[in-house]
């Protein structure tokens, strides 16, 4: 068979389009609810922000393809290493007097340093990409070490997963971020899938995911001050009041029912641009879709949704597309988390899954977020752009 080849350093024209319509319409969204930024905000452009970090990601994206995907390998441990030190600054940095002005504390998480006029930094963010990297390596050296993939290989490999996730887990849920948790068990399904494991094993795995739901409703409902005082905090069960019944719960469906309100107030084609009428405490953040559907009802809507199925779908091509499995395995990392984020926040925005603190990737204000996703994003175009086709392949 011949080997001719013909190299194709291609950038994916169909992502970046994608990428610049949702900064756009971040910008114009969050410029529309400055009117509505608590006094206490008021002083901070979200908008202009929103910019700059778009700017700097700009730049992490070209640094991120100018060096071969394929060495990011070598530097997955050290990243793992910085990543875990950041969190453990945060776990026991207020405990060794490291000041507020360093570690900060929001909604009784702490899971932010203070990075001054550039906002803050969310090492749990970090940790999404690292887990990423290091994740599609492990599988790539295991089955290089281990060709035949026998039972035992598979489960040796699952030991590793666990090995290397639990924790930066562990001290994520402790800040606690429930909703970083979720995302990251997303990202290891994600890659895990892919992995070549026996579907018996990941079966099984799942269902003793939904077992520990069961047990713990089982605990809720029998034996309920100790689930209060030892499983979840009062601000977590809060959001499920609030998510299962938002009219009873005035307090905690709050912000579920402003959300139902403007999305339906939107109707078809919406109230237009800066048309604000329900208040949200903090619309540039968590409930920026809802910002939006009120803006540009169903039709806005359904545009913003198209876009998020046209860039999953094209970086699933990239994946399949790729000859370099490190390669495929990172574009199926960042899949897994980029559609389970955009799944959850509409959900949660309707009111289909409980509410958490997970950001709508691209449009919701956020520094550290931002730049996280957008690297990502650089890596799965590094993979496209070295990705060679072969004649007679």
């Amino acid at each position: 068979m011949s080997k001719d080849q013909t190299p194709q350093y291609k950038i994916d024209i169909t992502l970046i389009l994608v990428l610049l319509f949702l900064a756009i319409i971040s910008f114009f969204t969050i410029n529309s609810a400055e009117d509505q930024i608590p006094e206490k905000l008021q002083h901070v452009n979200f908008a202009r922000k929103q910019i700059v970090w778009y700017l700097l990601s700009l730049i992490a994206i070209a640094g991120t393809m100018v060096i071969d995907f394929d060495r990011f390998k070598y530097i997955t441990w050290y990243l793992y290493g910085f990543g875990m030190f950041l969190l453990l600054g945060l776990e026991f940095g207020p405990s060794l007097g490291v000041s507020n002005e360093i570690i900060l504390t929001l909604n009784g998480a702490t899971g932010w340093y203070k990075l001054g006029p550039l906002g803050n930094f969310q090492p749990a963010e970090l940790e999404k990409l690292v887990l990423i990297l290091l994740l599609s390596r492990t599988i790539v050296e295991h089955h290089d070490k281990y060709p035949e993939r026998t039972k035992k290989d598979d489960l040796r490999l699952i030991a590793k997963f666990f090995i290397i996730v639990v924790p930066p887990m562990l001290l994520i849920l402790k800040q606690p971020d429930l909703g970083s948790g979720m995302v990251i068990t997303a990202i290891v399904a994600a890659i895990m899938f892919v992995s070549g494991i026996r579907f018996r094993y990941i079966f099984a795995l799942a269902s003793g995911v939904i077992a520990i739901g069961a047990l713990m409703v089982f605990i809720y409902l029998n034996y309920t001050e100790f689930f209060k005082t030892n499983i979840l905090d009062e601000y977590q069960l809060n959001r499920f009041y609030g998510w299962l019944a938002p009219y009873e719960y005035e307090t905690q469906g709050y912000q579920l029912r402003q959300a139902l309100l403007a999305i339906g107030s939107g109707t078809l084609m919406g109230k237009g641009y800066s048309a604000n009428e329900v208040y949200f405490p903090e619309p540039q953040t968590d409930f920026i879709f809802a910002i939006f559907s009120e803006n540009f009802g169903f039709v806005g809507s359904s545009i913003v949704i198209s876009l998020f199925f046209l860039l999953i779908y094209r970086m699933i091509h990239i994946a399949l597309e790729s000859n370099d499995p490190f390669g495929s395995y990172i574009c199926a990392g960042v899949i897994g988390m980029i559609t389970f984020q955009v799944f959850q926040n509409i959900g949660m925005t309707v009111g289909l899954l409980p509410i958490t603190g997970i950001p709508l990737p691209f449009i919701s204000y956020g520094g550290s977020s931002l730049l996280i996703y957008m690297v990502c994003i650089g890596l799965v175009l590094n993979v496209r752009s070295r990705t060679r086709k072969y004649m007679f392949d």
